[in-house]
């Protein structure tokens, strides 16, 4: 008998294997940009209903929204685009979910500074983003937060208001109801954050290569850098972290395309991913436990890696 995970990742094997590619059609409520598809930054939400998205616009600039992902009966997928014109020009280094109201009910945005405008961080409802109900009100707010590289909000519920930003040679953490700041001053320009979930740990990855986790219920900000809860390092600038279920383990990604699981516990590296590619590009990476599945886009390939997560 074949364990469950193995006979399921069987099952969908076969079910790949047989598919066909198809462009899908994004019905979309804005005609007026027909480059719906020149997207920059997409990010799904935890139940993999919606995606957020950022895409460039033909006259310059980005403009934002939530695709609505359902299905019919006979297994076809369709695409919903919900745009809010109001939010637009503004290029965005970073974005995640944020669960303030409930889960993933505003996204996160780092926006970039232009001409006589500061950069900032924005908190927007994803409310904002739905065709159905354009006027349901929501908390938004914009925090002077600025140049941003990276962004990531906690889920644990000591601090469940809370978010990180990555700077340069700085990180920031902000309660988003009280406004209650720390910053920690670092040695590098931090590209990529997460938090743990089962404890309040930010884990980040600097240009450097460094990787260094951060104890809210510790206080920092000292000089010495001694409020690092863990630090180690790969060959080159981090560009995606991602923490495991069993938080003691950790992925990394950097700009050599070498992607590596790390026990936190000892600070090593157990197990390294061939097959990567990446030179100097943002590439995140993401996580299928269930299925054991790691997958990695290919920098100029237009390819998507899928790599076993463990062997």
């Amino acid at each position: 008998m074949l364990p469950e995970n193995s006979y399921c990742r069987l099952v969908h094997e076969v079910k790949v294997s047989g598919m066909r590619r198809h462009k899908l059609e994004i019905q979309s409520t804005d005609n007026s940009n027909p480059n719906t598809d020149n997207f920059r930054l997409i990010v799904g939400d935890s139940a993999c209903e919606r995606v957020f998205t950022v895409n460039d616009v033909s006259h310059g600039g980005c403009k934002y929204g939530i695709m609505n992902f359902s299905s019919s009966s006979r297994g076809s997928l369709s695409v919903e685009m919900c745009d809010n014109l109001y939010f637009t020009n503004r290029k965005v280094n970073s974005i995640c979910w944020a669960s303030v109201n409930y889960p993933d009910s505003h996204v996160l945005l780092c926006l970039v500074g232009a001409a006589d405008t500061p950069g900032c961080v924005s908190l927007l409802p994803a409310s904002l983003f739905s065709n159905s109900n354009p006027d349901q009100p929501g908390m938004l707010c914009s925090f002077k937060i600025s140049s941003a590289w990276s962004c990531a909000w906690c889920f644990n519920p000591q601090f469940d208001k809370t978010f990180s930003t990555g700077l340069s040679r700085r990180v920031i953490v902000k309660d988003a109801e009280t406004g209650r700041t720390q910053t920690y001053s670092t040695g590098s320009d931090v590209l990529a954050q997460q938090f743990a979930l089962r404890v309040p740990v930010l884990f980040n990855g600097c240009r450097s290569g460094e990787i260094f986790s951060i104890d809210l219920r510790q206080r920092g900000g000292r000089r010495d850098q001694s409020w690092k809860a863990s630090r180690f390092h790969q060959e080159s600038a981090i560009t995606s972290v991602r923490v495991l279920q069993d938080e003691n383990y950790l992925l990394a990604a950097d700009m050599l395309g070498q992607i590596k699981l790390w026990d936190v516990r000892v600070t090593k590296a157990v197990q390294e991913y061939k097959g990567h590619y990446n030179e100097h590009a943002y590439l995140p990476i993401h996580v299928n436990e269930p299925e054991g599945l790691l997958l990695a886009g290919r920098r100029g390939y237009h390819m998507l890696n899928i790599l076993l997560l463990k062997t």
